[in-house]
């Protein structure tokens, strides 16, 4: 580690994961997202090895898509949504992570438990719209280890928007995930750019060490 201008600059792995200032986000693990997803069982088997190794060394928390009432909705959220159910009427429009379905649950094998943090969000940005910065700081997280679904919507947006706001963002790249294949590796070979990037056995590895 370095200081400079009075400010601590993390310069490797094990640094930044240090778990009394690192968190972990298990992004949009929900069951309606984790079926469609290109290498589901894959996926589930190391992300289910990287919580249970990181919870109770650090906080772990769960964002949950939680959608507006539809007469609050933007013309964008109606617009994207029929895009990605390929129709050309929102009357058209499947119902998506109705609070209380099964669709709208964390998949069993990365079931949350008891100490857990849960954050309801909208939109495809940890921050947005919740009060996660302000937990943050409050714990004095400096670091977020992003897993999750999908790679390049709300992991990449909210990693981005991590650095933006002075955390470091990690992403365990065997633990992200999406429908799209390619948007996933174009996402990836970004996010090896403006983040942090290692496999969960990397990111246990270094999370040992401290």
């Amino acid at each position: 580690m370095k200081r400079y201008n009075d400010v601590e600059i993390f310069e490797n792995l094990a640094e930044m994961v240090r778990p009394s200032h690192a968190a972990l986000v298990v992004w949009d693990v929900q069951n309606a997202l984790v079926k469609s997803i290109f290498n589901r069982d894959a996926f589930l088997d190391a992300l289910a090895r990287l919580v249970v190794s990181l919870r109770g060394k650090m906080p772990v928390l769960y964002s949950l898509i939680t959608p507006m009432p539809a007469s609050f909705q933007s013309g964008w959220a109606y617009y994207s949504r029929m895009r990605m159910f390929r129709v050309d009427d929102p009357a058209k429009l499947p119902s998506f992570m109705t609070p209380g379905t099964s669709d709208s649950e964390v998949a069993d094998a990365v079931r949350p438990e008891p100490g857990d943090v849960l954050i309801a969000k909208a939109t495809p940005n940890l921050f947005l719209g919740t009060n996660v910065e302000t937990m943050l700081r409050n714990r004095g997280i400096r670091t977020l280890i992003f897993t999750g679904i999908a790679t390049e919507m709300g992991v990449e947006h909210s990693a981005r928007d991590a650095g933006a706001r002075g955390f470091f963002p990690v992403i365990a790249t065997d633990c992200v995930s999406s429908r799209d294949k390619e948007a996933h590796d174009r996402s990836l070979a970004n996010l090896q750019r403006l983040a942090v990037t290692a496999t969960s056995a990397e990111i246990v590895k270094a999370v040992l060490s401290d």
